[in-house]
């Protein structure tokens, strides 16, 4: 069994969905939805990470270990970094990013992660994708696409359809050439603390701040990501109003183990 630790971050602030860690579902804020999650995988240690004492209070009531973080930090990979040095965890310590809005989350995935990174070490991150359903979904840049090499480590992220079936498109084409090349990315990932504390030294790069993928810092900086398929189904996270209804219906329906 691979030995790991959860961290869960939390902001208060969300340009859609304001205090969404907070918004209630049957009877509990979502943070505690994800909390309970992640801890029903194998992780070690499952740890609430927070820029808000609102959030930091609500994670204490669950007895969750809670680390308050910087309100500057530029993505939630940094903010995991200053964890694992509030945490004094060693430079090989496996963390997984678990995020605070996927109160759905199937522990499975977390282990999956967290494994994958593990057996391979010439990786400084691993993550998980899943297949795309059809060319709307490749079209959607609120999609994150990604390719990959035979050695599934990522070649690019990207919110632009990718890769272009040139001929096919061309002529009309409106299904997806070769589907086994599509994926969507899903945004869960393990890193290496000696991973983390290289990361916050680089400056952003260019590509990442364009797309707005953080994941793109690493690969601008030569780090290895592998990619691996989801083994269970992944549901949505919660983004928007509509996406915290569809989830409350879920439970209040019995729908949710």
């Amino acid at each position: 069994m691979t030995a790991f630790k959860v961290v869960i971050p939390a902001r208060y602030g969300s340009s859609r969905l304001p205090a969404k860690p907070l918004l209630d579902i049957a009877g509990q804020p979502m943070v505690a939805h994800v909390y309970q999650r992640a801890l029903l995988s194998q992780a070690q240690q499952v740890v609430i990470a927070t820029d808000d004492e609102r959030i930091y209070r609500a994670a204490e009531q669950l007895g969750a270990t809670v680390v308050m973080t910087s309100t500057e930090h530029p993505s939630g990979t940094d903010r995991l970094q200053e964890v694992a040095q509030k945490m004094g965890w060693a430079d090989d310590e496996i963390i997984v990013n678990v995020q605070g809005d996927e109160p759905l989350i199937p522990p499975a995935v977390i282990n999956q992660v967290a494994a994958n990174l593990a057996a391979n070490p010439q990786a400084g991150m691993a993550t998980l994708a899943e297949p795309l359903q059809d060319v709307a979904q490749l079209t959607n840049p609120n999609i994150v696409k990604l390719v990959r090499d035979y050695q599934q480590m990522a070649m690019y992220f990207s919110r632009a359809p990718m890769p272009w079936a040139r001929d096919a498109f061309m002529n009309g084409v409106t299904t997806l050439a070769v589907p086994e090349l599509y994926l969507r990315h899903l945004g869960i990932y393990a890193y290496r603390v000696s991973f983390l504390n290289a990361y916050v030294q680089w400056p952003p790069a260019v590509l990442e701040q364009v797309e707005a993928l953080e994941q793109l810092r690493a690969l601008y900086y030569g780090v290895k990501i592998h990619v691996d398929l989801a083994a269970v189904n992944l549901p949505a996270g919660v983004d928007t109003l509509a996406d915290l209804e569809r989830v409350r219906l879920l439970f209040s329906q019995g729908l949710i183990d």
